[in-house]
């Protein structure tokens, strides 16, 4: 029987994590590099996504950097082919690209924005998901979701549903692939990156507003380093039986 240990090593393993270039996608990256994957950061920001994985070479870990606008198909597929260019393979795939700075009453939302948030948080993870499948033999499809799929959050109408679809896939592609590849979502907290305090009208010296207002059980906001811990343990061996599974990290606060 593998130890505790052995079952979270990542070694061999090759991820390919959207959205990568700061905040969450970023702290997925560090944590995935730093349990022994090879790892592929991908966003549409050049300068950031090259940072990380210089930062993550740099501290003897194996990455690259794959420019990619996760709205466009054929981009997806030159990120995967990229990945098994580079490495040899393709085990995890991590769907995190997304978002929206924009949190209005559903009658006051532009229905451009709408398509657009429908476009970026739902259908990019639907592509992720099947181009992750055409190149992988088996392994761990993990999609990054929101308390906002489960239940109602005023302003965020277009976000919710989006992310309401996202756990739709989970479920249903959780099934289909199995037993070669797990299909798990993680729904993140408060975690104070640049987008959600843009959604919420606050900045970085207003934290600790924030966490009084998400009145937060655990006492602290959570970090991009959190979210890399369970993502870690969703792409490891320690979650071999695990799949169809949405894993909320929240410090115990109700979803919003």
């Amino acid at each position: 029987m593998p130890t505790a240990p052995e079952l979270f090593n990542l070694t061999g393993h090759v991820a390919v994590i959207t959205g990568a270039g700061r905040g969450i996608g970023e702290g997925i990256a560090t944590a995935f590099a730093e349990a022994g994957a090879a790892v592929v950061v991908a966003a549409r920001r050049v300068d950031e996504i090259e940072r990380v994985a210089s930062e993550i070479n740099a501290t003897g870990g194996r990455a690259i950097a794959v420019k990619t606008d996760v709205t466009d198909d054929e981009a997806v597929d030159s990120l995967a082919r990229a990945a098994v260019a580079e490495f040899g393979r393709l085990t995890i795939w991590v769907n995190n690209a997304g978002g929206s700075p924009l949190k209005v009453p559903a009658i006051e939302l532009p229905r451009d924005e709408w398509d657009r948030t429908l476009m970026l948080n739902l259908t990019a993870v639907y592509v992720g998901c099947m181009t992750a499948k055409r190149y992988m033999e088996s392994g761990s499809i993990i999609n990054i979701t929101s308390g906002a799929g489960s239940g109602p959050v005023p302003g965020s109408v277009h976000y919710g549903a989006a992310k309401a679809g996202t756990n739709s896939i989970t479920w249903t592609l959780s099934a289909e692939f199995a037993p070669d590849i797990r299909v798990n979502a993680v729904a993140p907290g408060a975690i104070p990156t640049e987008v959600m305090l843009k959604a919420i009208g606050h900045d970085e010296s207003e934290l600790g507003e924030v966490l009084a207002k998400w009145n937060i059980p655990m006492g602290r906001l959570g970090t991009p380093q959190d979210i890399g811990a369970a993502c870690v343990y969703l792409a490891s061996d320690a979650s071999s039986w695990v799949t169809g599974e949405i894993l909320r990290v929240g410090g115990g606060a109700k979803p919003r």
